[in-house]
């Protein structure tokens, strides 16, 4: 997503986990100078799912573009760091990035030639070989034990082969590797636009949002999603809470949930966040209202629209009901800002897919009218938002997992944090 000249400034004093009490700064591509001739290690997530030697989503290989050819543009010689799998420190034939080279270059929409290693003196001759603005994609860096360490000395082999260091990859900046957090101390660093995109976005969202703020959190169990349940609500003054984990904090307060998902043993943790809530003046939603079925299929005979607590020791709670989901779109309505993540119901399977569905139109089109700024992560929310049609018409949204559901929780990510400058 592009940003305007004054949102990218706002970029030099965000805060890596949300928190708003650190500040720091940043340098991004607009702060490299002339590059012309430098070679520039850009590390980028081309973890892409793959069946049959073809990429079946090539989602991540779209988000490198910006970076990738503003550098090359540049006249930088531009050499893509990235990983692929769980090699394990081995050498393994199909987790080989040279296969994601050429649809790297479709994408791109110039040629990428490819290295088969990421460290050492001979690729370092190689990368000083390399004709000013070509992009190389060099080999799998978890092909080396010391990446998943963060050894030094896999560090300093990697620098060798760069003059300046870009990290595009929000999606692996929790993990303190040496290609994400080691090469940001070895060589100057800096931000590429996705990883600028995300944070600026981040930043937005609970960083120092424009209040009234509402997070929708869905999934399967609160056990998951406890660390971001525990942050939240003392930074959103309305937490909407769906998915199984919902069944969760009905039956916590005694609500008969019949055969749903739940996690009974978590009561007393579910409460203690109920009790947190209040003390912080975040009002919690839970549905009142649930669709309900004896069994978990497509449009199954016995499903029922009922209230939460006429559900039958038989049946399970699959979705959020109707009139809850207008009361929460009401909610939204008085909100300036939206984090999301996670699904309200089973969203995969119909008619369980209606509460998720509804409420991300109602989000996506409060955006659209200017009054919202929504942001949402996670891999099973940007498959609902796809599914709602809608994940164009948020204001951004990540496709990061791990990084995310940690930047949720508050927590400092290590690949962010290393970009910090003097």
């Amino acid at each position: 997503m592009p940003w305007s000249q004054g949102e990218r400034q706002g970029f030099d004093r965000l805060s890596p986990n949300g928190s708003g009490n650190q500040q720091m700064t940043f340098k991004t591509l607009d702060n490299m100078g002339d590059i012309s001739g430098k070679r520039v290690l850009v590390r980028e997530d081309l973890n892409v799912p793959m069946k049959d030697g073809v990429v079946t989503d090539d989602t991540r290989l779209r988000a490198t573009t910006d970076t990738i050819n503003q550098l090359a543009d540049r006249g930088a010689k531009v050499f893509v760091l990235a990983h692929f799998g769980r090699p394990k420190g081995q050498v393994v034939a199909d987790m080989s990035l040279k296969m994601v080279a050429e649809p790297l270059a479709q994408v791109l929409g110039r040629p990428v030639a490819f290295l088969d290693d990421c460290q050492g003196d001979a690729m370092a001759a190689a990368t000083q070989a390399a004709a000013n603005g070509t992009v190389t994609v060099l080999e799998n860096t978890r092909f080396h034990g010391g990446e998943e360490k963060n050894d030094a000395a896999l560090t300093a082999e990697m620098a060798k082969l760069g003059d300046l260091y870009v990290n595009d990859a929000f999606s692996a900046a929790h993990r303190a590797h040496a290609s994400t957090e080691g090469l940001a101390h070895a060589l100057p660093p800096f931000a590429g636009r996705a990883m600028e995109a995300e944070l600026v976005a981040l930043e937005k969202a609970l960083g120092t949002p424009e209040k009234p703020v509402a997070a929708v959190v869905g999934g399967a169990k609160v056990s998951t999603k406890l660390d971001v349940l525990k942050h939240l609500v003392a930074r959103v003054d309305h937490l909407i809470i769906g998915g199984g984990m919902a069944n969760t904090f009905l039956a916590a307060r005694d609500v008969d949930v019949g055969k749903s998902l739940c996690e009974h043993d978590l009561k007393a943790t579910a409460l203690e966040i109920l009790d947190a809530a209040d003390a912080a003046g975040c009002t919690v939603h839970l549905p009142y209202d649930v669709v309900v079925a004896k069994e978990f299929a497509a449009n199954p005979a016995s499903l029922r629209t009922c209230n939460v607590h006429e559900v039958a020791a038989d049946e399970m709670i699959l979705d959020v009901g109707p009139a809850a989901v207008e009361a929460l779109a009401d909610a939204l309505k008085t909100c300036r800002t939206l984090v999301w993540n996670g699904p309200m119901g089973a969203f995969e399977t119909p008619p369980f897919d209606t509460a998720t569905v509804a409420l991300a139109r109602t989000a996506a089109a409060l955006t659209q009218s200017g009054t919202l700024v929504s942001v949402a992560g996670g891999g099973d929310t940007v498959a609902a938002l796809n599914h709602a049609g809608v994940a164009g018409d948020f204001t951004f949204v990540s496709t990061a997992g791990g990084a995310f559901l940690e930047w949720m929780e508050g927590r400092e990510l290590p690949g962010v944090a290393a970009l910090q400058t003097a």
